[in-house]
């Protein structure tokens, strides 16, 4: 990888549109299945054939030409970034209202609106003991977009301060690859970008999800109303979970991520159950569905890379699943957005890259999108025996291991 060496990134206020980070959970689904591919020792010739209309889409990244064949060679570890686009597909347009305007026949009209990357997830896969680190990055996050070369081939000029999601506007998945890698400093070796459509076709494939809700979820923008309780959700409840934002925590975006958060560590323990891994039929529609819906990197595309990376992935326990949200602080110029927290994010990236256990040390709050499913049980402590890191307190997420609910204010 010719990237660059590794180096490194407040609370967010009210955003106007609801839009694409309903992917998070397809972006993940898509990582997810990629696992079960060699987890069920599906032959080389069936996975080509599934991937062969999936790599005809694929884009190239920086840095990939020279990329080793063998996971083993990576050192360090691997990194996959997962992109959430709010494009409009004329199948799914009847469920996102103005967001993707028809005209009377129900054919979608021109959009006008650039379209954007309101998903952005780097999973850091490490190397033995193999741990994986899910990092969200908030969706209007101020930072610097370098130099990129548009979907009409022409070079846009770098700038100082934009939000994230606008990466994908002026050089799409490889834009936003570049934007997170000088963000982060990490190689990304592999990305995949998924739409709106993606995550209704993904969750019907698992079979829904189980969700816990704490307290009454009423979201008119998303169309959500939900009772205390634990629900399974699939296809459009689904999409309607992870889209509910004013109506969880303190309304922000930061708040929705540790929803979303709780959504993805539920799928990762169902993925993960022998309901899947032992129903060949229900594991193979899962893979074919993600492979479907995603636009892959090159990288990406080998069968036979997808398999070590399954291998790679699929034995590591739950507890070493974590997700985290980028440290931010409120941005000095917007209240409404926040920018990087440069010295967390520091003491993050050298805990990730150092391969050791993640100690989560902020407490939910009442402002948190999620609260725990049983408060009396004890946190699990990463550092014990001295082999962890307490991460700084304004790095917050949870294992997969741990069961929250949705903290609803309605």
């Amino acid at each position: 990888m010719t990237r660059g060496s590794k180096t490194p990134l407040a609370r967010h206020g009210q955003q106007r549109r609801p839009r694409g980070w309903q992917q998070l959970l397809k972006v993940v689904g898509i990582a997810t299945a990629v696992v079960l591919v060699s987890a069920v020792a599906v032959g080389a010739y069936v996975v080509y054939d599934i991937t062969r209309p999936y790599a005809s889409n694929a884009v190239d990244l920086k840095g990939q030409e020279n990329l080793p064949p063998d996971i083993g060679a990576y050192e360090g570890g691997f990194d996959l970034l997962l992109v959430g686009v709010d494009t409009c597909e004329q199948e799914y347009a009847h469920y996102f209202g103005d967001r993707c305007p028809v005209d009377e026949a129900g054919y979608l009209l021109p959009d006008e609106n650039a379209t954007l990357n309101d998903v952005n997830i780097l999973v850091h896969v490490s190397p033995e003991p193999r741990r994986v680190t899910a990092v969200s990055f908030p969706r209007d996050l101020q930072i610097p977009i370098p130099s990129c070369v548009d979907a009409d081939g022409d070079t846009r000029s770098a700038m100082s301060k934009q939000p994230i999601n606008s990466a994908y506007s002026y050089g799409e998945l490889g834009c936003v690859a570049d934007t997170i890698h000088e963000l982060t400093g990490q190689d990304i070796e592999f990305a995949a970008s998924v739409t709106f459509g993606g995550v209704i076709e993904i969750t019907n494939a698992v079979g829904g999800v189980d969700v816990c809700v704490a307290s009454p979820i009423r979201d008119v923008d998303a169309n959500l109303y939900l009772d205390p309780g634990t629900y399974s959700l699939a296809g459009i409840e689904a999409l309607q979970f992870l889209r509910a934002r004013h109506s969880i925590g303190n309304g922000s975006d930061l708040g929705r991520i540790s929803n979303q958060q709780q959504y993805m560590s539920s799928l990762v323990r169902k993925v993960s159950s022998d309901e899947v891994l032992k129903d060949t039929g229900a594991l193979m529609r899962l893979v074919s569905t993600a492979f479907a819906n995603v636009t892959p990197s090159t990288s990406l595309t080998n069968p036979f890379l997808l398999g070590q990376i399954a291998l790679a992935v699929k034995s590591v326990p739950v507890e070493d699943v974590v997700f985290v949200q980028y440290p931010t602080i409120e941005d000095p110029d917007n209240a409404n957005h926040v920018v990087p927290d440069y010295e967390a994010a520091t003491a993050l990236w050298e805990a990730i890259n150092a391969n050791v256990p993640l100690g989560l040390t902020s407490a939910l709050t009442e402002d948190d999108g999620v609260v725990l499913a049983d408060p009396t049980a004890p946190a699990p402590d990463a550092t014990a025996g001295g082999t962890g890191v307490a991460l700084p307190s304004n790095v917050k997420g949870n294992s997969a291991a741990q069961q929250t609910c949705s903290n609803g204010n309605g």
